[in-house]
Formats: structure tokens, sequence, C-alpha cells
């Protein structure tokens, strides 16, 4: 007990200098803390609420309605092999294939919460559902940083392509648990009527959307005040001279722990260096995807008492697996082909959008997937209402 009571106090008087550490950095430097709160702000507004809140609406309109169950009854002979959960999550996948962190997470919670799917499937789900959008690695990523729409296309297709990988091995993930689609634990999910799920579902995506622009807010003034006060510096020293059996410099060090913090500032200062290394690098970064996205995660997660170990493990496996086939891919493949060229035209346009059309084509997307899961809705339904019906004959 005086062990516990001792490590309490250490903690207690380091979270203390922590906090007045924090308090003098805004005294002294207010001026590089309001530029920071700024962009933090320009990045919210401009990317993150017209990117996410039509995939928060979509996500929870397809729970709350009772549409991934359809889903399950067709996608169950996919995800049952490959990944062992039910039918019910591959909305959870689609979805964070295509709205971003945390759009997958947060849906796969909403399943489990529901009663769709069971504890150690929800969990299977969330390390590795959970992935950038195409949207952000084409644009910001491969035009905005790279300059490239055929480098920003190969880190899209390594970083989805890793997600699955991290999917088939975590199967294996207490084995001895097999998905159940029709024999759910607890009560049966009741679906709610289409006006007490629209208005939940819009009012809980703008309360999610907000919580998460709270913490890149946070973070960005915490990375800006960290470089300022020379402790960036400093650490990145330190992290060099662990890693310097891998070749790691400290512009790397210093790279990478910005990376490990906040994956946009991350990917956006990988500006020196071999192009291979930086690739390999924001493909690591945009895999792990942050100690902000993963607060963001854990506010999801709240009391459902699902395994935050199991979702960091996750997101650990991901960005090594992606950076690995980055590295590998990047020698195998030419870079300097018309597609390419084209392609970069393209989504430098994209990373250039204002509000008005970013939020306008990440709608007709969200709306788009919300045709997609209604059409595939529709055929369960036709499907399971011909075998009543060949039943009854």
């Amino acid at each position: 007990m005086g062990k516990l009571l001792g490590r309490a106090q250490y903690r207690d008087i380091l979270l203390g200098v922590g906090l007045l550490w924090a308090t003098l950095a805004l005294v002294l430097w207010p001026e590089q803390a309001i530029n920071a709160m700024r962009d933090g702000l320009k990045l919210c507004g401009n990317v993150i609420l017209p990117s996410l809140f039509p995939f928060f609406v979509l996500s929870s309109l397809v729970v709350e309605l009772g549409m991934s169950r359809y889903l399950g009854k067709l996608l169950e002979p996919v995800m049952a092999p490959l990944f062992r959960v039910n039918g019910n999550c591959a909305a959870a996948l689609a979805l964070g294939f295509v709205g971003g962190y945390p759009v997958g997470a947060r849906t796969a919670i909403q399943i489990y919460e529901n009663g769709q799917c069971s504890r150690t499937e929800a969990e299977r789900m969330l390390a590795f559902c959970n992935n950038s959008g195409p949207a952000f690695i084409l644009g910001v990523v491969g035009a905005g940083v790279f300059g490239s729409g055929g480098l920003g296309l190969l880190l899209c297709f390594t970083h989805l392509l890793a997600s699955l990988c991290v999917g088939v091995l975590f199967r294996f993930y207490k084995p001895q648990e097999r998905p159940q689609l029709r024999r759910a634990r607890g009560p049966q999910f009741q679906a709610a009527s289409f006006s007490t799920a629209f208005t939940g579902s819009v009012t809980g995506a703008l309360q999610s959307t907000l919580n998460i622009c709270a913490f890149i807010l946070f973070f960005t003034v915490f990375l800006r005040i960290l470089a300022y006060a020379g402790i960036l510096e400093t650490l990145g020293h330190l992290l060099s001279a662990l890693l310097t059996p891998l070749g790691m410099d400290q512009t790397w060090a210093e790279q990478l722990l910005i990376g490990l913090v906040e994956v946009s500032s991350g990917v956006s200062s990988l500006t020196k260096g071999t192009l291979s290394g930086r690739l390999s690098m924001a493909a690591f970064m945009l895999g792990w995807a942050g100690v902000s996205v993963h607060c963001q995660v854990l506010a999801f997660l709240g009391d459902s008492g699902l395994s935050v170990r199991t979702y960091i493990s996750g997101k650990l496996l991901h960005g090594g697996i992606s950076a690995a086939l980055t590295a590998m891919l990047f020698r195998l493949l030419p870079q300097s082909s018309p597609a390419s060229v084209y392609l970069a035209e393209q989504t430098q346009a994209i990373a250039q959008l204002d509000f008005q059309k970013a939020l306008s084509l990440s709608a007709v997307a969200a709306w788009s997937m919300w045709l997609v899961f209604l059409a595939l809705t529709v055929c369960a339904v036709q499907k399971n209402s011909g075998k009543r019906r060949k039943r009854v004959v």
C-alpha cells in the first residue's frame, strides 16, 4: 500500500510540475499559442468539420436504424472467415475506410453498445477499422506534402492494405471466441424510428465532431509550445541517441516525435530527408494515427469496457506494416507515369478546397455510401423474404 501511495504522490508531483510549466509557457509565449490556436481552428473549419460531420451522421443512422444487421446477413461469409467477426461489423470497416479517423472506431463502439456484436469482436474491429480517409491521404499528404498524386495513391493503397493485414492477424485474438450473429447476448437490439434516429444522429455527430476539434486544438498548441521552449529539440536529441543503430538522426527523431503526437503536424513536418525515408515515415504516422486521434477514440470508449491495449497494439502494428509495404512498393513501382501526373493535379485541387466545397463533397460521398447501404439492405430483405416464402410453400 505504501508503494502505491508513493507512486501516486510522485505522479501528482509530476502532474503539478507539468501544469505549472504549461501555465508559465502560455505567459512567456502568448503570441505563439494564439497563432497555434488559429492554425488549429483553420484545420478544424476547413478539414475536420466538413469531412467528419456527414460521416458521423451516416454511421449513427446505419447503426440506430438496424441496417448493419441486414448488411451482416449478406457479408457474414466475408467477415467471419477473414476477421472472425460477424457481418454487422462490416459497417465499421466500410465507414472506417471512407470516413477517416475516428469514424470506424466510433461505429464499432456503437455496434457493440447496441448489442450487435460481442466484446471480443468489437476489440478486434477497433484494432484495424480506425483508418485515415482517402481524401486526407491523397489531397493533404500526397499533393500537399509530397506534391505527387502517384505517391499519395501509393500511401493510400499501403494504408488500406496494412489495415486489412492487421485485421487478419487480429482474428487470432482470443481465438476461442467465434463470431455470433444470431445468438446475441443480452436483450435483442430494437431499431429506432427514423425521426428519433435522425435527430439523435445529427446532435450526436455535432458533439462528437466538436470533441475531436477540442483535442486537435489542444495538441496543436501543445506541440507549438514544446517547439518554442526547446523541449522538442531536447527530446529529439535523446531519441536520436537511442535510435542511432537504426540510422536516425535528430531531424528524423523530431519529425517522428511530432507524428507520434499529432498525425497532420507530423506529415507536414516531413520536408527533409530522402524521399523513400519520408514516405515510410509518413506511412507509419498515418497507420499509428497519433496520440490526438487515440484521445478521440478514448473519449468514445468511455465506460464501454473495451480494451485500450488491444486498440493501441493494432495501431502500432498498422504503422509498422504500412511503413514496410510503402518502402517495398516504392522501390518496385514507377512514379513518373502520366496517370500519376494527372492524379497529382486533381488531388492538388482537392487539397485547396474551401469549407463550402469540402463540405459538399464530403456530404455527397457520405450520402452515396448511405445509398449503397440502403441498396444492400433492400437486397438482404428481399433475400430473406424469398427464403420465408419457400419455407411456407
